[in-house]
């Protein structure tokens, strides 16, 4: 047994920032307008839809096509698509009290807004080439459907997916069946930044499609992670990494079981699906490592074995690390956790 302030210690160490060579990126500029794209779509004119959209398309040149298309996933709008228009009148006739609970929530967007703009100036620190998006945009979509995107212009967030957990459509039957508690519980305010900036390095660095042994996976993830960790460098580890804090307390604590569960069933170089699914997608837990372990774990695995690799390599850009092939990461880490 712990003694108390021993645990206490390690709980506000998940919650604070660990690096104390932070850089200053107070003098890079970033120029970022948030547009309220819920607050004008709502607004429309239901029966008068196409002169609607005329109008918000000058507003929205480039957003509004993405939302049409590719969020609301609708094949297409014409002057003679009344199906499409009536699809419009319903969804929006149907979000109304969703728009309504998210303008209470968002009432006041100004944190959120400098939060993403301190992400971004570590964003040009660290990638100085990279061509930050010239906007934010909130917008209210399909519930089952996308959140927080990157779209040709902006950064994307989709409010209804950032309710706060106990929002009632969460707590529904329907919720439910979409979004289980294990998922539900991270659609907060406090994620919009977080999944701003893991798009942003998915932009920067796409994930490449293929079949990819477990451990691969583990450290291409843990890279991300690892880059995330410098852009949020005050951001809580909770947040960054979507477990609960008794998860990640548990999984520090662990580390060596953890990595001894995966050595001793040979998981490292597996390619079954299955396993990958096991380890490296979202669930409830990690059966085989009991309830209490998160989803996932293979992302905090490869986020360990990244730090140790970073450890021995400390002049290695951001940059350099995204392109450098896991598996050298993983041989040349010596990862053994204790």
């Amino acid at each position: 047994m712990k003694k108390a302030g021993l645990v206490l210690l390690v709980i506000a160490g998940l919650f604070s920032c660990k690096d104390k060579n932070v850089p200053d990126v107070s003098d890079i500029k970033i120029d970022i307008t948030v547009k309220r794209f819920e607050q004008d779509f709502f607004a429309i004119d239901t029966n008068h839809i196409m002169a609607s959209l005329q109008q918000l398309s000058e507003k929205y040149p480039l957003f509004l096509g993405d939302f049409l298309y590719n969020i609301m996933e609708l094949p297409g709008i014409s002057d003679t698509s009344s199906q499409e228009q009536a699809l419009l009148k319903k969804f929006i006739a149907d979000y109304r009290p969703v728009k309504d609970s998210a303008d209470e929530v968002f009432r006041n967007f100004n944190s959120i807004e400098k939060d993403v703009e301190k992400g971004l100036q570590f964003v040009k620190y660290y990638f100085p080439a990279y061509k930050t998006p010239p906007q934010l945009i909130t917008y209210i979509g399909p519930m089952e459907g996308y959140s927080d995107v990157i779209t040709r212009d902006a950064l994307a967030v989709g409010l209804q997916l950032h309710m706060g957990k106990n929002y009632s459509l969460y707590r529904s039957s329907m919720g439910q069946s979409v979004f289980p508690d294990y998922i539900s519980r991270r659609f907060t305010p406090d994620f919009i930044t977080v999944n701003c900036m893991k798009n942003i390095i998915n932009d920067i660095a796409p994930e490449k499609s293929g079949s990819k042994a477990l451990i691969e996976q583990m450290v291409d993830k843990g890279k991300r992670l690892y880059v995330l960790d410098k852009i949020l460098p005050y951001t809580a580890d909770t947040v960054k990494t979507g477990y609960t804090g008794a998860q990640l307390q548990g999984c520090y604590e662990n580390e060596g079981k953890i990595w001894n569960f995966f050595l001793t069933n040979s998981l490292l170089f597996s390619i079954d699906p299955v396993n990958i699914k096991t380890y490296m997608e979202e669930a409830p837990s990690t059966p085989e490592l009991g309830d209490r372990s998160p989803g996932a774990i293979g992302v905090f695995v490869g986020w360990q074995i990244v730090k140790k690799y970073m450890s021995k390599h400390e002049g290695l850009s951001l940059n350099e690390l995204l392109n450098t092939d896991p598996k050298k990461i993983f041989e040349e880490s010596k990862y053994r956790p204790g």
